[in-house]
């Protein structure tokens, strides 16, 4: 894949939660494997997914142990680059960058996971405001933060939206160049863009996509069992195992991590203005084809 013309990096993106210069000068390996999303959007659950298939189906996993969030401000770039130069299986490293601020390498494979931005606010709102005293003190407190402080969220989860909405990701970074730096290389051979609502109306075909992407090939009852061990109810049981920091920064431990993994609980919530907002937004900023995929799923041609 050493042809791979990948995109260059145009600029660093800091602030309570990320630092994107940890990537600079990464030392990639000719099988590393990069898992991107936006907040929410199905990142723990396509590391259990990759993490399941590379270790053929185990039925424990610490998968935040094993794989690290390298533009995370905590524990600290230096702590997070020593575990991952230690790690002598085939890494699977996580970032929420978009592709301008991220390092890209045509060594690596890239997962991308994108989710309908409603969904998404609904599920970060819930994260947000199940953090704790600890979650803040840890963000806002540690050493080389850039910009503003986090502060806690309104309880009102349509506030939440709508405030997200209006300036674009508040209080986290922008949504829709996220999504649109992903769409723009959806192209690359070393590229996998998924949507979430694919995940989970076909996770067994999904997950067998993916295989292929990565190389991987497993017999049809390993297979069984690496989707068993991907479903929701199996996260949820086993959400300790999936929750970073063994779940101290969140109320209620695992169990507010690993929420519901639902769609649409914004429907009863956001006003049919509310609704069309957003929906003109995502078309102004993405372009109809790929407000389209975003919104359901389904890529231009009819091709999920």
């Amino acid at each position: 894949m050493s042809s791979i013309e990948c995109p260059l990096k145009t600029r660093e993106m800091q602030n309570h939660h990320i630092d994107s210069e940890c990537w600079n000068n990464f030392p990639f390996r000719d099988d590393d494997i990069v898992i991107g999303t936006y907040l929410k959007s199905g990142t723990t659950w396509m590391q259990q997914i990759v993490g399941q298939i590379l270790f053929e189906g185990p039925d424990e996993l610490d998968i935040h142990e094993l794989s690290p969030w390298i533009d995370q401000r905590l524990p600290g770039p230096e702590d997070t680059q020593e575990m991952v130069e230690a790690q002598t299986y085939r890494r699977f490293l996580k970032t929420h960058l978009p592709v301008d601020a991220l390092e890209f390498s045509p060594k690596a494979k890239y997962i991308y996971v994108a989710r309908d931005g409603r969904d998404m606010a609904w599920s970060l709102h819930n994260h947000h405001a199940n953090a704790n005293e600890l979650y803040y003190k840890w963000i806002n407190r540690m050493p080389g933060r850039v910009g503003p402080i986090l502060e806690k969220p309104p309880e009102d989860p349509r506030e939440y939206f709508l405030t997200w909405l209006e300036k674009d990701g508040y209080p986290f970074w922008s949504y829709w160049n996220h999504i649109r730096s992903w769409w723009n290389v959806r192209q690359l051979p070393n590229v996998r863009v998924l949507h979430y609502n694919n995940l989970k109306a076909d996770l067994a075909g999904e997950i067998r996509g993916i295989m292929v992407f990565l190389d991987v090939s497993s017999d049809d009852e390993s297979i069984d069992r690496i989707v068993e061990h991907c479903t929701f109810d199996w996260m949820k049981k086993h959400s300790q195992k999936a929750t970073p920091f063994d779940g101290a920064v969140w109320k209620g431990g695992g169990d507010s991590f690993i929420n519901k993994g639902t769609n649409g609980r914004w429907k009863d919530a956001l006003t049919a203005e509310d609704v069309d907002r957003y929906e003109q937004t995502s078309i102004e900023q993405l372009g109809s084809e790929c407000a389209a995929w975003l919104a359901t799923g389904q890529m231009p041609g009819g091709n999920t």
